[in-house]
Formats: structure tokens, C-alpha cells, sequence
């Protein structure tokens, strides 16, 4: 092992403000926003109730892309932080961050076309029984792909938490719980293709085990950072 050092104390602190900004931005659209405009009841009623607040529903859909740009900020600072630990694993963990982007945006174009049908700005020719059905198959969809889309959130974590218990700058009790959060939301994804019908309670559960990972992680990059002065590791 050759003994050489990296300063990477700021690269930390970067790394848990964009994780900050991605949660903040991430929250208001898919939390908050979420909360205020139901998608529960008849067409009818879910479609009159998107059209009223459209403005909130746009700003949700705004805030999510938005957050994809504090999300590539932190995979590169990760990466940079993290690739004298495993180089490959360093990249097998970016690739899976920057690969969950595309599929965000593709479901937020379902939010959209949703939307202008329920606004009788697409599928024209259609009576209005059956526009309704399309915009709320469009709007389902969207929490669909999102679903499927919780394979890459447990993909990601699983390489981050090795990372981060091979390294002897960050506590080894961090990467557990990422791993473990990794693993709580794979099991999700399974039980949304295989046992749809267990998904909601699963939910519940890996909700919180990924959060706990996730939101330690970030405060002590924030708080902590890591060493100044970080020992170089075998390339083997």
C-alpha cells in the first residue's frame, strides 16, 4: 500500500449540501404536493381536483426535475470522495445514480400528458368519458414507473454502503444502514411486480429504514465531514 493522503473534508461537505437540496426539493414534490391534490375517488372528482390546483401540480413536477441537478452534483462528489476506497464499485454506484434520472423524467412527461388531457388540450376528438379515463391512466402510470424506478434506489445505496464500511474515514455503522435501507427498497420494487398487493405495507416499513440511512449519512457529511487527511487504499 503506498502511503500518500487526500484532502477530501470539503468534498464531503459538498456531497451532504447537494444531498440536502436533492431531499428538499424531492420532498416538496413528491410529499407535499402529494398531499394536497388527492388521487383517490372517481375520475371525475380527481380530475376536477388536479384542473383547480394546477399550478401546485406543475410546481410539483418542477421541483422533482429541478432536484435531478443537485442529484448528479452529489454522484460526482461521492464518486470523487469515494473512488480511492473501490474505484469499480465508486462507478458501479455513480452509474446506477445517474441511470435513475431518465426514468424521473419520463414519468413526469405521464404527469404532464395527464394533465392537458384533463384540460381538454389533447385527444380532442374523444367525449369526455373517455378523455377522463386516459388522463387518469396517464396519471397512474406516472406512480407506476415510479414504483419500478425504487430498483435503482436500492441499487445505488447497496454499492455507497460497502463504500463507505471499507473505508476508515466514515463511520462503518453509516454504511450498515445503508445497506440495510438498499436492501429494504429492492425488497419493495420485488413486491410491487410480484405481490402488489403487500407493496403499501412493505412501504411503510422501507420508508423509514432507507430514510434513517440516507438522512445520517447527510447530516454527518454535513456536520463531520470526514478526516482531513484520508489514507490512500490498495488498488488491488
Amino acid at each position: 500500500m503506498e502511503n500518500s493522503t487526500f484532502p477530501l473534508k470539503k468534498t464531503a461537505r459538498l456531497a451532504g449540501l447537494f444531498y440536502l437540496l436533492n431531499v428538499l426539493t424531492s420532498i416538496y414534490g413528491m410529499l407535499y404536493v402529494s398531499s394536497k391534490i388527492s388521487m383517490n375517488g372517481n375520475s371525475s372528482d380527481i380530475l376536477n381536483n388536479l384542473v383547480q390546483n394546477e399550478f401546485l401540480f406543475r410546481s410539483g413536477i418542477f421541483m422533482r426535475l429541478i432536484s435531478s441537478i443537485p442529484w448528479i452534483l452529489l454522484a460526482f462528489s461521492l464518486y470523487r470522495l469515494l473512488k480511492q476506497v473501490n474505484e469499480d464499485q465508486a462507478k458501479l454506484m455513480f452509474a446506477w445514480m445517474i441511470l435513475s434520472i431518465p426514468i424521473g423524467f419520463i414519468a413526469e412527461a405521464f404527469n404532464i400528458s395527464g394533465l392537458l388531457i384533463a384540460k381538454d388540450e389533447l385527444l380532442k376528438s374523444m367525449d369526455i368519458v373517455q378523455r377522463q379515463e386516459y388522463a387518469v391512466l396517464f396519471l397512474k402510470a406516472y406512480n407506476h414507473i415510479i414504483s419500478i424506478s425504487e430498483m435503482f434506489w436500492g441499487l445505488w445505496l447497496l454499492p455507497f454502503g460497502l463504500l463507505i464500511c471499507k473505508s476508515r474515514f466514515i463511520p462503518r455503522i453509516l454504511g450498515i444502514l445503508l445497506l440495510l435501507g438498499g436492501t429494504g427498497y429492492i425488497v419493495e420494487w420485488i413486491t410491487f411486480v410480484l405481490f402488489p398487493i403487500y407493496k403499501p405495507t412493505v412501504s411503510h416499513y422501507t420508508v423509514v429504514l432507507g430514510s434513517i440511512g440516507e438522512i445520517t449519512v447527510m447530516l454527518w457529511f454535513l456536520i463531520k465531514g470526514v478526516k482531513n487527511i484520508i489514507p490512500a487504499f490498495d488498488k488491488k
